[in-house]
């Protein structure tokens, strides 16, 4: 099985704490302090491995932990360092926080290595703290906590052209006429699991990148079959080419399958549904009787702006006019690559746990505020319209000792809770 999204849990190494420990040597009954100073944790990075391409290796390992660094030691020593842990991915993967869905970052384009985590800090030994009147400190620094996150990673293939179908329409058999890919083929649905990716080159003209994207079923936008695992490879494609069984060989009317994936890309993305398209009509070979079904599509979708080409995937007939016609449109639209921008920074995310904070009651509007750094950045980061966000919200107002403190101002069920413009009801 394809695996193209998962949850992992990632930990960087906390830092080793400082050392207390003072000189004893011989005739020296009175040494100073020589504390050695804790080693830094680990940190976590990733890095785009080539030889990948699926996030199967991740179905089997979910957590990752690097090295905590140890603590200092006597005569000045420095702990050890806690060991880096770098986690390979296929190119196209999107990081995200898992509790509010926001990009951490895209392993796409430039970015081939990205420091997700790091390491805590090593704590400073008692050397540090003697003064001309505290020439024996006895105590040292500890060291800076680890940082942990849970992360959902998506891969998104990174093609200029996605085609898009119902099962059984020919795309595999399209997409291994005109590239060097060999999907399978086989006569029966869901028998593509896997986005192919094809290059196709062209004679005096620049070559492209074609995903097949499994067939696609009515409710795939809900979730129905696998529909989300394959309309998130359609995202990055700068253009998709509808390939439609124009012969009704299954019995479907192809101008209504036309208007179904069109309605299934649109639920799940709106901006999908003003990415360029070209209509295939394939099978032409297998049409037979007096009604030609390429017009009737043509009457339907050509005044729209949607160019339509009569194709045998099979024979090959009209699919040299059809590549040169993807190559002309690609040659029109921007180049520059989809790139998925960054939303949640781990290095606010936890810096935010130091910042202050306030709980009032503003008697004259009855309603209780809370604001502060922490409060606005939370919320800066935090996507309350999801479920996962919501909940996290709810954490962090529990873990911060925020719900205390409005049952100690006496808060009561329904009361109005007051955040930035935000208001909220308050239930136990």
């Amino acid at each position: 099985m394809f695996a193209d999204r998962v949850k992992i849990y990632v930990k960087s190494g906390r830092g080793g704490n400082g050392h207390v420990s003072f000189r004893r040597e011989k005739y020296v009954p009175n040494g100073g302090p020589d504390g050695g100073d804790g080693g830094k944790g680990g940190s976590v990075y990733f890095e785009v491995d080539d030889g990948l391409n699926t996030l199967a290796d991740f179905r089997h390992i979910r957590k990752y932990s690097a090295g905590n660094g140890e603590e200092g030691g006597k005569k000045n020593c420095a702990g050890k360092n806690g060991e880096d842990i770098t986690i390979k991915v296929p190119e196209g993967t999107v990081i995200r926080e898992a509790d509010s869905g926001k990009v951490i970052t895209d392993m796409s384009g430039d970015n081939r290595r990205f420091l997700l985590l790091k390491g805590g800090r090593g704590g400073s030994g008692n050397q540090h703290y003697a003064t001309s009147t505290m020439q024996a400190p006895k105590y040292a620094q500890p060291g800076q906590p680890a940082q942990e996150l849970e992360l959902i990673l998506e891969l998104k293939v990174i093609a200029d052209v996605g085609l898009v179908g119902f099962p059984n329409v020919g795309k595999s058999t399209f997409l291994s006429k005109v590239t060097n890919a060999r999907p399978k083929i086989a006569n029966y649905h869901f028998t593509t699991l896997n986005p192919n990716l094809g290059v196709v080159d062209l004679e005096d003209a620049k070559g492209f990148v074609i995903a097949d994207i499994p067939g696609l079923i009515e409710g795939a936008s809900d979730g129905v079959g696998l529909g989300h695992e394959f309309l998130r490879h359609i995202e990055r494609t700068k253009l998709i080419v509808h390939i439609v069984d124009a012969a009704s060989t299954e019995g479907r009317d192809p101008v209504a399958d036309i208007y179904a994936i069109n309605q299934e890309l649109s639920a799940y993305d709106e901006t999908l549904s003003n990415r360029p398209q070209i209509i295939a009509a394939n099978k032409i070979d297998m049409i037979y009787g007096e009604d030609d079904p390429v017009a009737a599509i043509r009457r339907e979708f050509e005044p729209q702006g949607i160019p339509v080409y009569a194709i045998s995937a099979v024979s090959g007939k009209g699919v040299r006019e059809l590549l040169y016609a993807i190559h002309h449109k690609l040659a029109e639209l921007d180049n520059t690559p989809v790139i998925f921008e960054q939303e949640f920074f781990p290095e606010y995310h936890f810096d935010i746990e130091k910042e202050p904070y306030t709980v009032v009651y503003d008697e004259a509007a009855d309603e209780y505020v809370v604001e502060g750094p922490r409060i606005e950045k939370m919320l800066s980061y935090t996507n309350l319209e999801s479920e996962k966000g919501f909940k996290f919200f709810q954490d962090f107002m529990k873990r911060n000792g925020i719900l205390e403190q409005l049952e100690a101002l006496g808060i009561t069920e329904g009361s109005t809770v007051r955040m930035y413009g935000l208001s909220f009801d308050y239930y136990r």
